[in-house]
């Protein structure tokens, strides 16, 4: 059979399977009973955002920055702009398109990176991620191509369906039963139908189902609960695409079908509830370790007996964070056969395995943080077992080596600030990544280091991951014990020197518009 790239693969879920069936709607995002009949040909509308989702949809992206300038300026919110984006995403593509999904899971960390920036800048980061969104849902044709409809449900009593009967419809590839099965659970509390979405997610390791599903849940924050459903059935619809294209390619079930159960049953792991066991820092080092060395199976058995002792889930998925961060920092960089326009030979941003690892289980952390006992097991033991068996091509000793810190003059903060700025603009890695590192090092305030990274994040187009993983970061650089944070920024130094020089599109546009610098 012919070689296909992850790439190619992930396309081809998004492609072909979006007539496969059409959507489903939470009730409350049309404003109708759970005993209503709803026809599925019908579009969805989003109450008082539909204005605004439309305007993400219809206008020409060349126009698209000057009309949200406009918005703000009749008193909109930035965060209103990022729920209609995202809503207007969720209805287009179903996430069921790589364009589409990256640009999803990007706008809530573009809503944080606002909150980090001067007042004047704030809306930065949400025009370059808005202008993406636009261009890519124009791209796919726009509201003539829509993904997500309203869905029938059966008239009351609704019938009861649980996460196991959802995984189910999902291995049988049968869209539309797995979306009204989800319509029905989705009828209930959202964290209710967050936590019955879980097997799905736990059923196979692939970083854009994980991390899908956590940036769904988090970006309720923005467009409130009412639109619980529409955002979540984005993950049915995508594992449902998945499956169907594993499928279809007969490629092998996932081994972690069968690990997840028998880890479960060996460590008697199934009522067992979340333990309060702190762990020391030479425990969590170990556990990183053992995590990032070992193959799948003998991770996830490491971390499951590590939740049977009784250690708190912080302490093991701060040891899995450590664990792909090494990822990060050993990667000797994209091989020539693996280059891309903008991701050439020796890069680690984009899709490399350590920015993948680091999302994935940076969501798995924070999945297992809002689920059931049962869930954050699982997410715990999954994450260990999806960041594992990834070291073949690593480097023997991780950035930044002695080498590359031998070659620091600068002492003085101001001065490693320059010599920072100037390493990415040189797009020396490990250059980046031992300034950094001294900087940290040296006791001075890691929110400077933060803001020089988050400039450039801000103008680089990142291939995709640049707020994703700058969000990674920040969230594992705070919930990381201080012997172990700044790995994380040493990370994303490196990973910023190396996604410099390729410009975002947009972003010129919207610091002339802003008057930004």
């Amino acid at each position: 059979m012919q070689q296909t790239s992850r790439r190619q693969f992930l396309s081809h879920v998004g492609q072909g399977m979006l007539a496969a069936s059409l959507g489903t709607a939470l009730a409350q995002d049309m404003g109708l009973s759970s005993a209503a009949v709803w026809d599925d040909t019908q579009p969805l509308k989003f109450g008082r955002l539909e204005p605004l989702v439309a305007l993400m949809q219809e206008t020409p992206v060349t126009k698209l920055i000057p009309a949200l300038m406009q918005k703000l300026e009749s008193g909109i919110e930035l965060k209103t702009l990022v729920a209609a984006g995202a809503m207007a995403n969720a209805r287009t593509f179903g996430g069921q398109d790589y364009i589409g999904f990256h640009t999803f899971m990007a706008l809530s960390p573009a809503y944080t990176m606002a909150q980090r920036l001067p007042g004047n800048q704030q809306a930065l980061p949400i025009f370059k991620v808005l202008y993406r969104n636009t261009q890519r849902i124009q791209d796919k044709g726009g509201h003539d191509h829509e993904v997500l409809h309203q869905v029938a449900l059966p008239q009351s009593p609704l019938p009861q369906y649980d996460g196991n009967a959802l995984r189910e419809s999902m291995r049988q590839c049968n869209m539309d039963q797995a979306e009204k099965q989800f319509a029905v659970i989705a009828q209930g509390k959202p964290a209710d139908a967050f936590d019955e979405l879980q097997p799905l997610v736990q059923d196979q390791i692939d970083v854009h189902r994980v991390v899908l599903a956590w940036r769904a849940w988090e970006t309720l924050n923005l467009t409130g609960i009412d639109h619980a459903h529409t955002l979540l059935r984005q993950s049915v619809r995508y594992c449902v695409a998945h499956e169907t294209e594993v499928l279809r390619r007969n490629r092998s079930t996932p081994e972690i079908r069968t690990v997840l159960p028998q880890v479960i049953d060996q460590f008697q792991l199934a009522s067992k509830q979340l333990g309060q066991r702190r762990a020391d820092e030479s425990w969590i080092k170990k556990l990183a370790d053992v995590v990032y060395r070992s193959d799948r199976k003998q991770a996830a058995e490491a971390v499951a007996q590590a939740i049977a002792e009784g250690i708190h889930p912080e302490d093991i998925g701060e040891a899995i964070t450590l664990a792909a961060n090494a990822l990060v920092l050993h990667d000797p960089g994209r091989p020539q056969d693996w280059a891309a326009e903008n991701k050439p030979a020796g890069s680690v941003h984009g899709d490399s395995v350590g920015v993948h690892a680091s999302d994935a289980a940076n969501a798995w952390r924070c999945i297992a943080r809002v689920s059931s006992p049962r869930n954050a097991i699982a997410s715990l033991i999954v994450a260990a077992y999806h960041t594992a068996g990834q070291t073949q091509r690593q480097l023997p000793q991780p950035y930044p080596q002695a080498e590359h810190l031998e070659k620091i003059k600068a002492t003085k903060p101001e001065s490693l600030l320059i010599a920072i700025e100037a390493a990415i603009r040189s797009k020396d890695q490990a250059l980046t990544c031992a300034l950094v590192h001294q900087f940290g090092a040296a006791g001075l305030p890691e929110r400077q280091i933060f803001d020089v990274l988050l400039r450039f994040a801000l103008s680089e187009d990142g291939a995709l991951h640049a707020e994703k993983y700058y969000m990674t970061v920040l969230d594992d650089f705070t919930r990381s014990r201080p012997a172990f944070r700044w790995r994380h920024l040493d990370a994303l130094a490196r990973v910023t020197a190396s996604e410099y020089g390729y410009p975002a599109p947009g972003y010129a546009q919207a610091c002339e518009l802003l008057k930004v610098n």
